[in-house]
């Protein structure tokens, strides 16, 4: 689970250009939910992931992981916790290692232990099954070197890493934002597939608002540094784009309009 209270942020305080990027947001998700976040450019997405993960402190409130406070951890303690994918294809894995060698530093990163005993059998054995989920042929490319992936490749492929460790909390950052219409949609179904084989809490920021609508279990939409607007599972049916630029107070941004 994931509870996020009375979060603060403020940039540059005290100056004429002062901040607020989170203003006392509170947002909750429970285990094994699938949250959606969507709000315009400067709304304070990025800020509250960055918050969760442990990349910026914040100036007051709280972040609740698994029912653990985890406030005061640094980033690198959270991530035995939280995993993250990012929007950049090329920032989650080694271009210079092959497929099976990234998954490996993905597992051996969370367990603290040196590369060896390295690439058993049984280690490839168990990543082809975790890659197989994802219905992209990856299992039968352990040996191929991660640079010569397409983007959408790569990035099935830094969701596998973040998911396969069973992290109490996948932060999804954007991750379909950098690739074309057709391969974000086979991502968000690689997506689909590894959140429900892992049994994972997801939170999602997309400006895709009919990925919103079509994936997770809910909305919340972010305005202005807090969350402006929670819409549950049920309100979800029947939703469409229009109804949910709608509830922006800032309907210029042309990114709203992906679907």
């Amino acid at each position: 689970m994931l509870e996020v209270r009375n979060a603060r942020k403020v940039f540059y305080r005290g100056k004429p250009d002062e901040k607020i990027a989170l203003n006392d947001l509170n947002l909750k998700l429970g285990t094994g939910e699938f949250g959606i976040i969507i709000g315009t450019n400067g709304a304070g997405k990025s800020t509250m992931l960055n918050a969760i993960s442990g990349a910026l402190p914040l100036d007051s409130g709280s972040v609740v992981v698994g029912h653990e406070d985890v406030t005061d951890l640094p980033v690198h303690k959270r991530a035995e916790r939280i995993t993250r994918v990012f929007q950049d294809p090329m920032k989650g894995t080694a271009a210079s290692m092959t497929i099976a060698e990234n998954m490996l530093l993905a597992e051996l990163r969370v367990q603290k232990r040196t590369l060896r005993p390295g690439l058993t059998a049984a280690r490839r054995t168990l990543y082809r099954e975790r890659l197989s989920v994802l219905g992209l042929g990856l299992e039968d490319r352990l040996d191929a070197r991660v640079d010569l992936l397409s983007g959408g490749q790569r990035q099935s492929l830094s969701l596998v890493m973040a998911v396969s460790t069973s992290p109490q909390l996948l932060l999804l950052d954007e991750h379909t934002a950098a690739l074309d219409p057709r391969t974000a949609d086979l991502v968000m179904a690689a997506t689909v597939k590894a959140v429900e084989a892992f049994k994972l809490t997801v939170l999602m920021v997309t400006h895709n608002m009919q990925h919103a609508i079509d994936f997770g279990h809910r909305v919340f939409m972010v305005d202005a540094g807090r969350v402006k607007l929670e819409i549950g599972p049920d309100e979800k049916k029947g939703l469409t784009v229009p109804d949910l630029i709608s509830h922006f107070s800032t309907k210029s941004d042309r990114m709203l309009l992906a679907s």
